[in-house]
């Protein structure tokens, strides 16, 4: 059976540009801190990829540390010896879980922010100041929805306060503009635009003081010690680089999505498009069916042949109730139900059919109750 890939906002298929630096990068043994011609060789590969992903978010090419994903960078940031985060329930748990955790071993306190049921966080009269840390995404990962950072850094830095901002999802389906953004820090991963896993960074603008992560070497600009994964560093720069090419051709994904979201629609009126009057990522539809498992929906669309998700793909393959959707005030019959679809650079009219002709066979017939 031919199978369709509709869940890039979990992962993005590697792209033939990043498994050609990859493999390509894997016979430059040197040590890029090295100063013989072998160790040079691996150093102008890191350094061509660090102003590859400091092209795509228009961030300096000296404010971009490589990690080994987004979740260590997301911990890194908050890992500052602040008094207050503060953030809002809509946060990936990469974000959520080490608030909690500092908050806890260092006696901070985490402040809850409101979140409106369109989806976006409600910053507006969060208590900010020299010794707080404001986290707001600038997409989310479920539902696509876009949050105005560029306003809640505005506001964080007329308080004295930082902003960090979780942009994974954002990279090459909408223009980031680092040096707008107003936020002191901000995190990328990778897997989500084509490169290879286990890879990301984190960008630290010039002039914030943030701890080191390691000590050791000098290697990631005296912050982030250990030889460098030169290969999985290539892929990334080479991803970066294909991604910002197709930022014009976002418009035509979202056509697609606006299309499935209207057959979706056309076939079942009792479906519900969650964020659907929010600003959003071109690509991402998060569609519930109101008293219907999320899970059974999973399961029954992998076995027609199409891969889809319910909420983050970061639990274990476990299915469960997102915090994202109970956070905006669903309720549990629509937040228990919800899909997350999601479309890449390269998805096709024919893979949308195929979504929505396995929508109509399972939603639209008693096989769903099956």
């Amino acid at each position: 059976m031919a199978r369709t890939y509709l869940d890039h906002n979990a992962t993005a298929p590697l792209r033939p540009q990043a498994r050609a630096a990859v493999v390509a990068a894997l016979d430059v043994f040197g040590n890029a801190s090295s100063v013989h011609a072998e160790g040079r060789r691996a150093r102008a590969l890191i350094d061509e990829a660090r102003e590859a992903v400091a092209q795509l978010v228009n961030a300096d090419a000296g404010e971009v540390v490589f990690t080994s994903g987004a979740t260590e960078a997301n911990t890194w940031a908050l890992s500052a010896p602040w008094e207050t985060i503060v953030l809002a329930g809509i946060e990936h748990d990469s974000v959520r879980a080490p608030a909690t955790a500092m908050a806890a071993a260092r006696g901070a306190r985490v402040v809850d922010i409101p979140v409106t049921r369109g989806g976006t966080a409600d910053y507006g009269s969060a208590p900010l100041n020299a010794a707080t840390l404001l986290v707001l995404q600038l997409a989310n990962n479920e539902t696509g929805v876009l949050q105005n950072v560029e306003a809640a850094g505005l506001r964080a830095t007329e308080n004295g306060a930082r902003l960090h901002t979780d942009a994974v999802q954002a990279p090459g389906r909408v223009a980031i503009d680092f040096k707008t953004l107003g936020a002191s820090t901000m995190s990328l991963s990778a897997h989500k635009i084509g490169g290879p896993k286990g890879i990301g960074a984190l960008v630290v603008g010039n002039g914030v003081t943030l701890p080191a992560l390691f000590a050791g070497g000098g290697q990631e600009l005296r912050r982030r010690a250990g030889t460098e994964n030169v290969a999985a560093i290539a892929g990334f720069g080479a991803a970066a680089r294909a991604a910002l090419d197709e930022l014009a051709g976002a418009s035509r994904v979202a056509k697609l999505r606006d299309r499935l979201e209207a057959e979706v629609k056309r076939a079942t009126p009792e479906a519900v498009i969650i964020g659907a009057d929010a600003p959003r990522l071109p690509n991402t539809a998060a569609i519930a069916l109101p008293g219907v498992s999320a899970e059974t929906l999973v399961i029954k669309f992998d076995l027609a042949g199409v891969a889809i998700s319910a909420g983050a793909a970061c639990s274990s393959g476990k299915v469960a109730e997102s915090h994202v959707l109970t956070a905006m005030g669903l309720p549990p019959e629509i937040a228990g139900s919800a899909i997350r679809v999601s479309l890449g650079p390269e998805t096709t009219e024919a893979e949308i059919a195929a979504f929505l002709a396995a929508w109509t066979r399972i939603c639209g017939s008693a096989s769903l109750a099956a």
